[in-house]
């Protein structure tokens, strides 16, 4: 591969393929489903285990001596700030006869202003006579609290006018005694200054005048604004529905949970990095997938269409080892025991051409443990499969996962058929099997992958590009359309990929 061509294929992989994150995330359905089932019943839970106090609500219509039309809220800010201060909560405990601390009874009730004029008071207490009971004396004490400053505020609004109006008396009585009994008619000589004397005179009696009736209407506000702040809606118990809050607080608790769940399932995946699709999968390994065998659910096709699937999978790699000139082997990667049974099963078949072994290479118990027919083919291990005479047929069963031994798979076959389980392996180590395979000489027919996505609909087939590994020693370059292709001369391969399966442990 030139240099070229390697910034050309890595500029057209993309960052993070949309593709591959969903297939991911609903493969982890178990995860996010369960956090969203965690989620409902922690929910539920909560609303039987740990219902609310006993809670009362009053509402206080609140008149302001400032109301205006375009107001945005700020005078009722200004009240709900009032209740929340230790003034109004002595003054409610006092009613109450209670020592509580205040500071403790705060944390109690809240004020929320609903609109410019009312004023909504949330008590909770330790039974709803007590909670109703809080509410009236916080009501009152609020309502109280507001008539008084509204008072305060006229009477030294009013006050500031009269002394006002007092300062313009005194300098009236001042103008007053220096015009005395002259006209401005009876000196000629001083008619500019009296003028001037008696025009101060005129103003100053208006200006009292107007001191007068600002003060008159100061305190003619102040009847208003008391009459208008009163207790709107009596304090009452807030009822409390236990399904109501059961199903709101599951709600609340599945929503949560598969948030959780999904945000968890994306980011494991892609920090994972674990290839799930089937042109992923052959693009890593450098191998086609030419079968695959799917999870299918007992009642949706029933036994029937399993068995077929095993049947068919298990002609193609039985034409795949008859064809052959020389051992063929199964690596598995995720898929011990599946393997192992798909081993038995292609044995089984060539049984009928001649004695064949099956020659064990994993490295747990599933093959030597396994289930056999009676009459089945012979499972050795790699030291007595050496000693069989050179007729008998082999066919190996080995594992590619972390850890293997890449020198022994050469003694399995020099072909193999790589059985990968979809999501099993992660990006790197799928191309350290693809480059032990090719440094080991061992061509690679192909891919079986095991419980692939039932929505994947992407191609596993390479036509195109370099190889990572080899696929096979009888490939030959062919031109098609003035384009250099690579096909493969092998006739066991199938058109089509094998649809269904069984479960891998059965």
């Amino acid at each position: 591969m030139t240099t070229s061509e390697t910034s050309q294929s890595s500029a057209s992989v993309p960052l993070l393929d949309l593709q591959s994150l969903v297939v991911a995330v609903r493969r982890r359905r178990r995860l996010w489903g369960s956090l969203a089932l965690l989620g409902l019943l922690a929910g539920a839970a909560v609303a039987v285990l740990l219902p609310p106090p006993p809670a009362a609500v009053a509402k206080v219509l609140v008149a302001h001596k400032g109301d205006q039309p375009n107001d945005t809220g700020t005078l009722i800010r200004t009240d709900v700030e009032l209740l929340d201060t230790t003034r109004i909560a002595v003054k409610a405990l006092g009613s109450l006869g209670s020592r509580e601390d205040p500071e403790d009874f705060m944390r109690d009730y809240r004020g929320t202003g609903l609109t410019n004029n009312l004023l909504r008071i949330d008590v909770t207490g330790d039974s709803e006579a007590e909670a109703v009971a809080r509410a009236r004396a916080l009501a009152e004490a609020f309502v109280s609290d507001h008539v008084r400053r509204m008072r305060e505020a006229a009477e030294a609004e009013a006050d500031s006018l009269l002394d006002q109006r007092d300062r313009m008396r005194d300098e009236l009585a001042e103008v007053n005694k220096a015009i005395g009994d002259r006209s401005p008619d009876s000196d000629p000589k001083a008619s500019a200054s009296m003028e001037s004397l008696f025009a101060r005179r005129a103003e100053l009696d208006s200006r009292i005048a107007e001191f007068d009736q600002r003060a008159a209407e100061a305190r003619t506000g102040t009847p208003e604004v008391v009459s208008g702040t009163r207790i709107v809606d009596a304090p009452h118990a807030v009822r409390h529905s236990l399904p109501r809050a059961v199903g709101t607080d599951a709600a609340i608790g599945l929503a949560l949970g598969l948030v959780l769940g999904l945000s968890l399932a994306a980011v494991g995946a892609v920090v994972a990095d674990r290839p799930v699709l089937r042109r992923e999968i052959a693009a890593n390994l450098g191998a086609s997938v030419v079968a695959e065998l799917r999870r299918v659910p007992r009642r949706s096709g029933g036994p029937w269409r399993s068995r077929a699937a095993r049947e068919r999978l298990t002609g193609t790699l039985a034409r795949a080892v008859r064809g052959s000139a020389e051992p063929v082997s199964l690596l598995e990667l995720g898929c011990a025991r599946g393997t192992s049974l798909i081993a038995l099963d292609v044995a089984g078949a060539l049984a009928s051409d001649g004695p064949v072994v099956v020659v064990d290479g994993l490295p747990g118990p599933e093959l030597a443990r396994g289930r056999r027919k009676p009459g089945g083919p012979a499972v050795l291990s790699a030291e007595d499969a050496a000693a069989e005479p050179p007729g008998v047929r082999r066919v190996g069963v080995g594992s590619v996962a972390p850890g293997t031994a890449w020198i022994d798979l050469r003694h399995l076959g020099g072909r193999t058929v790589l059985v990968v389980r979809a999501g099993h392996g992660t990006t790197a180590w799928l191309h350290t099997v693809a480059r032990q395979l090719a440094d080991q000489r061992i061509a690679v027919l192909g891919v079986v992958l095991i419980d692939p996505d039932p929505r994947d609909r992407t191609d596993g087939t390479l036509w195109d590009g370099p190889r990572t590994a080899l696929r096979g020693h009888d490939e030959r370059p062919s031109r098609h359309n003035g384009k250099s292709r690579v096909r493969a001369e092998r006739p066991w391969m199938p058109a089509a990929r094998v649809p269904d399966s069984d479960q891998e442990a059965r």
